[in-house]
């Protein structure tokens, strides 16, 4: 599925505020990827509190695709610890509405679907670490493209914690071979936000059997040169939703991410230690 940054308007969207703002009306309705340069995004997964703890647990084995940034107490949209003055309701591009497994709607905002019961996980997303890629010098393929990072379901399992079960999903930057070596090395300062990929090169070792074929974002062209560099994704819990079949789930829509306003040098190994 393509989520291009689609907006009405020509104001840049430098901070995270000013890109919360921008989804809050209605301005930017796709990616996020290169908006912000500098500030960590998340994923985001909300569900009943009912479902919570099964799936906070998911998280734990699972901390890969799945790094919790935070986690919101039942009926709070605001996630004080990652943007004070946001509203998990408004301030992403475009989500993803689930009832029993099955997707029903991609609305802009669900003020009106929320309840008082529903618990918000915001988990660290790779698009944290590209401003780091780039500031090596590395080219990043689908923010030179200005479109979405390609995703596909693999044929790995990942680890089931009560009724959450289902396929890893991996994004995919090319890279040549010794920018690949540099990628992990930069990558693997954040895992926070996915860490270093998880794969190299082989894609049908991972179950992927065309790389102009994505399961979610944008194909992009990967050159003679290259490898296919493959991270652990937070779009995961949207197959894991599809096999766990919860009666009712939000997720941010693919690439349309939310903005924090921590700075993503504050996720590095060697702030935090």
């Amino acid at each position: 599925m393509t989520a291009n940054s689609t907006r009405t308007d020509a104001t840049p969207l430098q901070t995270p505020r000013d890109v919360r703002l921008a989804c809050r009306r209605g301005d930017l309705t796709g990616q996020t990827s290169g908006l912000a340069a500098g500030f960590a995004q998340a994923n985001l997964v909300i569900l009943p509190e009912s479902d919570a703890v099964e799936f906070s647990e998911f998280c734990r084995r699972n901390p890969k695709p799945c790094p919790l940034l935070d986690v919101t107490a039942p009926g709070e949209f605001i996630p004080r610890r990652l943007a004070s003055d946001a509203d998990l309701r408004m301030d992403l591009p475009r989500y993803r509405v689930w009832k029993d497994g099955e997707l029903i709607d991609e609305p802009t905002d669900i003020c009106s679907l929320w309840r008082d019961d529903l618990v918000a996980f915001l988990i660290g997303c790779s698009f944290t670490f590209e401003s780091a890629l780039q500031n090596a010098g590395l080219p990043v393929r689908h923010v030179e493209l200005g479109c979405n990072v390609p995703m596909f379901r693999t044929s790995v399992e990942c680890e089931p914690a009560g009724k959450f079960h289902g396929p890893l999903v991996v994004s995919m930057r090319p890279f040549t071979p010794s920018d690949a070596i540099k990628a992990v090395q930069i990558t693997s300062q954040f895992p926070a936000v996915h860490g270093a990929p998880i794969h190299l090169g082989l894609p049908e070792q991972l179950g992927i059997r065309d790389l102009n074929s994505p399961d979610f974002g944008d194909a992009v062209p990967v050159c003679a040169d290259e490898l296919p560099v493959f991270w652990a994704c937070g779009v995961t819990p949207q197959t894991v939703l599809m096999s766990a079949r919860p009666s009712f789930a939000i997720t941010h829509a693919p690439g349309c991410m939310f903005v924090t306003d921590v700075p993503d040098v504050e996720l590095l190994v060697s702030r935090r230690e």
